[in-house]
């Protein structure tokens, strides 16, 4: 433990939530905008592509929710507001664009359940939370990208929605290791428990009412 981290925890930051009892697994916006080199903006989260693979196959064999979030605008983008205004990258999400398409095998199966969204939160103007709650998911598993900004703001929400928020270290990424360690440290600090793919899936496999 780091100073930094003795600093937090003794100011009363750093608190254990814990994993609850029905979880639901977001894979956040891992589209190829953020997996193509050519993308403006490619992430190079290629270890966290794969983690989150590993982690969706997990969750299919354990029987939970899977959630997966797009973004989508109209042409032009008044949809998407001043966010559209500031961030000229998201361009790359307009209706019919390519690059917003679901990464090769990361794209959803049948019977899962696709938001599409226009903010960086999975919650913000989607019905996510009214579903979430309507299968009393009290727990919300988080991996994708980008850990500063969608992920964040996604494990941030669902905090104050009332859901338990774990991010998967190992599957989620950011364009910046500094900015996505950060980030995961301030997360962890104050909104969400942050833990290691291995003990994401030893919770799937392991708790009760798993099937088998």
């Amino acid at each position: 433990m780091t100073e930094l981290d003795d600093d937090y925890r003794s100011a009363g930051f750093a608190g254990t939530l814990g994993f609850g009892s029905k979880p639901a697994l977001v894979v956040i916006d891992f589209c190829d905008a953020y997996l193509l080199p050519e993308s403006p903006l490619y992430a190079g989260v290629e270890s966290a592509r794969a983690a989150c693979e590993e982690l969706l196959t997990v969750a299919r064999h354990a029987g939970i929710m899977v959630v997966h979030t797009r973004v989508e605008y109209q042409p032009g983008g008044a949809n998407g507001g001043v966010f559209f205004r500031k961030v000229a990258a998201l361009e790359s999400f307009v209706a019919g664009n390519p690059l917003a398409e679901f990464g090769h095998g990361l794209a959803p199966i049948g019977g899962e359940v696709v938001v599409t969204k226009q903010y960086a939160s999975a919650f913000f103007g989607t019905s996510l939370a009214a579903t979430l709650t309507s299968h009393r998911i009290d727990t919300l598993i988080h991996a994708g990208v980008s850990t500063s900004g969608c992920v964040r703001a996604t494990a941030v929400d669902a905090c104050q929605h009332g859901f338990i928020p774990v991010v998967a270290r190992d599957a989620v990424g950011d364009r910046d290791q500094a900015v996505h360690e950060a980030n995961l440290f301030d997360l962890n600090a104050k909104y969400a428990d942050v833990v290691s793919q291995a003990d994401v899936v030893s919770y799937l496999l392991d708790r009760p009412g798993h099937q088998q």
